[in-house]
């Protein structure tokens, strides 16, 4: 099905050590995590996939060639599946990524900071407008969440970056935007504070890991100073762009899984068990007869 989008571009920052999952993380990236029977990056995958973008862009390091191999063609395991006749898991390893999708891999050998990563891709994305994708935050939802932002981006021809309502006193973990509403969902912005503190945050909606974003934002990110943790923020480029130029936040309809965070990913794991064709029925057999005592 053809894309009549704008957007066809996401780009995939994966190059950070995760290290509040080690030792998991040690050898293996954080986006490998598996979610059932996905890791969280093909989740990711699969959500700009079917928003209509046809080519991915990973930003990643020399230690995660883990991530390129899961995209590509493995000649060995379809060999051995075929072998065994195990045609259904045949099928489900050659179409991990669709035959329509171009994969790409720029490495980051400095991780200093999102807004570095996003500045990777310049070249690759060219003058086009683009998706940002961080696996970490799974999204349970009817329409995907990126979906949402690349239908409003389309209506607006801005920029546009996810946000939800948090929590007043985990204001300091998140990017807060200021700005008036513009509808039901999104705002126009007038400002965006990376990591504020909890009583000087300018509200209480915080960005989350979907942004799409005009090329502009490039020139911005090559002035932009190291920020917050000594880094190049992609939030600080976006107030910059908003002095430059409209952008919006947009409400999302849908859950929210930081799956940086080991609670978090358990939840994550149960709720999208208790939707798994295979396992939702004995799944929520087991917890109802669960005995937490």
């Amino acid at each position: 099905m053809k894309n009549n989008s704008k957007i066809n571009i996401a780009i995939f920052p994966v190059a950070g050590m995760g290290t509040r999952f080690l030792p998991a993380t040690k050898a293996s990236p954080k986006e490998m995590l598996p979610i059932i029977d996905k890791p969280l990056i093909q989740y990711a995958v699969e959500e700009a996939v079917n928003a209509g973008i046809e080519n991915l862009i990973f930003i990643t390091n020399s230690n995660k060639a883990s991530i390129q191999n899961h995209f590509e063609k493995s000649y060995e395991v379809e060999k051995e599946l075929d072998r065994k006749n195990k045609k259904k898991e045949l099928e489900i390893v050659r179409n991990i990524v669709p035959k329509n999708i171009n994969c790409s891999y720029i490495v980051q050998n400095q991780t200093l900071g999102l807004g570095h990563a996003v500045l990777c891709a310049k070249k690759a994305v060219g003058n086009n407008p683009f998706a940002v994708i961080l696996a970490d935050d799974m999204i349970l939802s009817k329409k995907n969440c990126l979906s949402q932002l690349v239908s409003r981006y389309d209506d607006l021809n801005s920029s546009i970056i996810a946000v939800e309502k948090v929590d007043k006193n985990l204001l300091h973990n998140y990017g807060i935007i200021e700005g008036e509403r513009n509808n039901k969902n999104d705002w126009l912005l007038s400002n965006i504070v990376e990591k504020p503190a909890n009583d000087k945050a300018p509200s209480d909606m915080g960005v989350v890991g979907r942004y799409v974003l005009n090329p502009s934002i490039f020139d911005i990110l090559e002035s932009t100073e190291q920020g917050t943790g000594d880094e190049i923020q992609l939030t600080d480029g976006i107030a910059s762009l908003i002095k430059k130029e409209k952008v919006y936040a947009y409400e999302f309809e849908g859950v929210r899984f930081d799956c940086g965070n080991k609670l978090d990913f358990l939840k994550a794991s149960i709720q999208f068990g208790l939707s798994h064709s295979e396992l939702s029925f004995d799944l929520k057999n087991y917890l109802k007869n669960l005995d937490l005592d």
